[in-house]
């Protein structure tokens, strides 16, 4: 029986026209990028797994595919039993700053620090698919490492404001600092369990107050400590009302009034660059993973509902585990699936947007395919995306895939065009029918574009 063709659940496929608008994002995004001085790498989309395991948490590392070795390795290996440790020493990247890191290390004799790059890649989680969330998603991440300035943290923040500017996105960013929520650890009694409470914390927009005190206490926290907790978590006010009140609490927190210093001073830089997007300090805001040591970030769109659609933070010592010490780094990571999803949902894709070419010859014969080929050089030459139809059919099936392709021009020249040297080109959006001289690039080029 012939096999009906599927992909896997948390995977999806992108025709022609979804990948124009995919690639809309993308060069969005890249060329903010660039126009801050970071500069685009990339890493393979498999490590080993000693590279990945430990840096996520023990959610994460339960989310990492793993690669089952190949050849030689499965001899005599009974497949309907557990595979042993040792068959799988590659997994598939979960994201791309433990990749960023392992790089940097690898190849830390041939950058200048500090060190600002860029990946547009996809990762790969095997996570329980929704809407929102897929197995396999496409990250766009910026990173500068081997500096602790805070105007890191701020070029950061513009960077996401002219990203969601240029691509007609209302957005709020959220920040918080993991320095602060270690000082809510230890001003609780808990200083130990910091990693549990701020993975708790981290759930609370998903599955509630009382859900995430009941996480606390199911992790070995008191009822008393949860206590103290609870109207941080419910804090409300403008910034400087919540740093007051923060202070207050951690005064006895040499870390968490660190976290404090630096939320104020990044909130001072955000002000002086001139920032109109909507910046708050949000005390709920964790980020799950292990590696962020101090500013966290986290951006939402406000006219669609979806998880996240940006998010990041500065971490201090990922290096470190890779022999490399005392390289602090931060960044942010774009997610392109989700931003897709919003962009889609809120009708933001320019509606210029084609997939196709910009011209379309048709194939009239073997004589007049002569006659437009060198016509069709030059066009391209000049920056246009041009397609030949590839057989002399009916006219109307040569139509029929130009209107399919969204290609915006046709051109049909014939035995009179070639006998009076002269070029037809009809605009498809509006009807507009021009003449032009065969040679006369110029006057076709500016008709084109404009």
């Amino acid at each position: 029986m012939m096999q009906k063709p599927s992909i896997p659940k948390g995977t999806r496929d992108f025709g022609q026209k979804e990948m124009a608008a995919r690639n809309y994002i993308f060069d969005t995004v890249r060329s903010v990028f660039k126009s801050f001085g970071y500069a685009q790498i990339e890493t393979p989309a498999m490590e080993n797994l000693s590279t990945l395991l430990g840096k996520y948490g023990e959610e994460g590392d339960k989310l990492l595919y793993r690669i089952l070795n190949s050849g030689d390795a499965f001899a005599g290996v009974d497949f309907d039993k557990p595979l042993a440790g040792q068959v799988c020493e590659k997994g598939l990247r979960y994201d791309l700053t433990v990749p960023f890191a392992r790089f940097v290390v690898q190849h830390q004799g041939e950058i200048s620090f500090p060190f600002k790059r860029f990946q547009i890649q996809p990762v790969w989680r095997a996570d329980r698919p929704q809407k929102g969330r897929y197995r396999e998603f496409y990250q766009c991440d910026v990173d500068a490492i081997g500096s602790g300035s805070l105007l890191c943290e701020l070029e950061l923040v513009q960077i996401v404001e002219q990203v969601f500017r240029k691509l007609d996105l209302r957005v709020c960013m959220k920040i918080n600092n993991r320095k602060v929520l270690t000082g809510l650890s230890e001003i609780c009694g808990f200083p130990d369990k910091v990693v549990d409470i701020t993975v708790a914390i981290d759930k609370l927009d998903k599955i509630g107050l009382e859900a995430v005190e009941a996480e606390m206490l199911q992790k070995g926290l008191t009822r008393e400590a949860v206590e103290i907790l609870r109207p941080v978590l419910l804090l409300e006010g403008d910034f400087a009302s919540k740093v007051a009140v923060m202070r207050g609490l951690m005064a006895s927190s040499p870390v968490g009034m660190q976290g404090l210093d630096e939320l104020e001073e990044l909130f001072a830089l955000i002000a002086d660059a001139g920032v109109t997007m909507p910046c708050e300090m949000d005390l709920s805001l964790a980020r799950g993973l292990n590696y962020y040591t101090g500013a966290i970030f986290e951006v939402k769109a406000l006219d669609f509902q979806i998880g996240s659609i940006c998010g990041g933070g500065r971490y201090d010592n990922l290096t470190g585990i890779f022999g490399l010490p005392n390289m602090s780094g931060v960044g942010v990571s774009f997610g392109a699936d989700r931003i897709y999803d919003v962009l889609t949902g809120l009708d933001k894709f320019p509606r210029a947007l084609s997939s196709g070419a910009d011209v379309l010859f048709a194939n009239m014969g073997r004589e007049e395919l002569k006659y437009v080929l060198p016509v069709a050089s030059a066009l391209r030459a000049a920056g246009l995306s041009v397609e030949i139809y590839p057989e002399a059919s009916k006219l109307k099936k040569q139509f029929d895939y130009a209107t399919r392709k969204g290609i915006g021009f046709l051109s049909i020249c014939g035995e009179s065009e070639a006998a009076s040297g002269t070029v037809q080109m009809k605009n498809l959006a509006t009807g507009e029918q021009q003449s032009f001289g065969r040679g006369d690039t110029s006057a076709l080029l500016a008709w084109l574009k404009g």
